[in-house]
């Protein structure tokens, strides 16, 4: 529709600016505005690689809006009810910058890190936005280079083997036991290292955090083995950088 709000929704990748897809590289060209929540000082070398994505790629004199994320307890006693909660402040910035920040026939953008169809909430979020009805306005999806994607590339694996199924799943459910029926597990958002309640089994896993980025590290073996090293190295890098994204595959042996 003519003078309708366009809104992109972008994933850049899990941190290498060269992951970013020609398909991405081109839109970011064609924006009138970006749309940041801002996460805090401690996270700077993240904004420095979405500036320098946006210096490389965008239009001469891109203009960039940005919010302060809201943040949300890490640890609640009800996780789905203030997951939601978390969606319906972060929902309200939207609608904002949509309304206040975007003119009619504009075009924004919102830069995800890694697949925006990856336990990412910016796709949920805007289709609160579309049903509150506040502010017109239609979007798209670009793919991204995922965290998964590129743990496999690292360690030159595949996610899964001849005839069997791979599950994507969470540190939280992943505490909850290991998936029946599935040999070849990927955990995302595991904080609390779910992964040491199964040393006594036969697995093992492949590990990373900071993909594509130049603190990446990866460590692989019999589970067992490396459970402690990558222990270890997680809440050594966390104290130093004061944040952490990491993801693994555990894996059945045979």
């Amino acid at each position: 529709m003519a003078g309708q709000k366009r809104l992109s929704v972008i994933g850049i990748g899990a941190g290498d600016p060269e992951h970013l897809t020609l398909q991405a590289a081109r839109r970011l060209a064609e924006i009138d505005a970006f749309f940041l929540l801002d996460k805090g000082s401690g996270k700077q070398d993240l904004a420095k690689l979405r500036e320098d994505i946006l210096d490389r790629h965008a239009a001469r004199g891109y203009r960039v809006v940005r919010a302060t994320d809201p943040g949300r307890d890490r640890d609640p006693a009800d996780y789905r009810a203030t997951v939601h909660e978390w969606h319906e402040r972060r929902a309200d910035l939207y609608e904002a910058f949509l309304r206040d920040e975007l003119a009619d026939g504009g075009h924004g953008a919102i830069l995800v890190w890694g697949d925006p169809a990856l336990y990412d909430s910016t796709i949920a979020i805007l289709d609160a936005v579309k049903r509150r009805d506040a502010v017109a306005f239609d979007y798209e999806v670009l793919p991204g280079v995922s965290s998964v994607s590129v743990l496999a590339a690292q360690h030159r694996t595949a996610f899964n083997r001849i005839g069997t199924a791979v599950q994507i799943t969470t540190g939280r459910r992943l505490a909850e036991g290991f998936p029946e029926g599935v040999d070849d597990v990927l955990v995302l958002l595991d904080a609390h290292c779910a992964f040491q309640r199964f040393t006594g089994e036969d697995l093992e896993i492949f590990w990373g955090a900071y993909l594509g980025t130049p603190d990446e590290m990866l460590v692989a073996g019999p589970l067992a083995e490396v459970s402690g090293q990558i222990v270890a190295a997680r809440a050594e890098a966390r104290e130093r950088k004061g944040w952490i994204m990491d993801v693994y595959l555990l894996r059945r042996r045979r």
